[in-house]
């Protein structure tokens, strides 16, 4: 009786035209029985129940940490202009960051 979990021909061939890999570059021998040893892999994993709390596994964020949401008053374009000599159009002139020397 075959494993339906074994690695056939077609699954590895699957395999390595989705990771990209060449049969030149890799022994199909090797390479079958590691990922024969990453199924039984996760066969054992899925041996354990993981159903006690789903959640456990992210962190709890509690609304009190979060800060309020309300709306305040930003600046206006006038102190704007005048906090900074280089503003024109609505836009902040600042030194090139781009090209040679950066």
């Amino acid at each position: 009786m075959k494993d339906a979990r074994a690695i056939d021909e077609e699954t590895l061939e699957a395999l390595l035209y989705l990771s990209r890999l060449s049969p030149e570059s890799v022994d199909l021998a090797v390479l079958r029985g590691q990922v024969a040893r990453i199924v039984a892999y996760f066969d054992i994993l899925s041996a354990y129940d993981d159903s006690e709390n789903p959640c456990d596994a992210y962190p709890a964020v509690g609304t009190e940490a979060l800060r309020d949401d309300r709306v305040v008053k930003g600046l206006e374009i006038p102190d704007v202009k005048r906090m900074s000599g280089e503003f024109l159009d609505g836009y902040f002139r600042v030194p090139k960051v781009l090209g040679e020397g950066a």
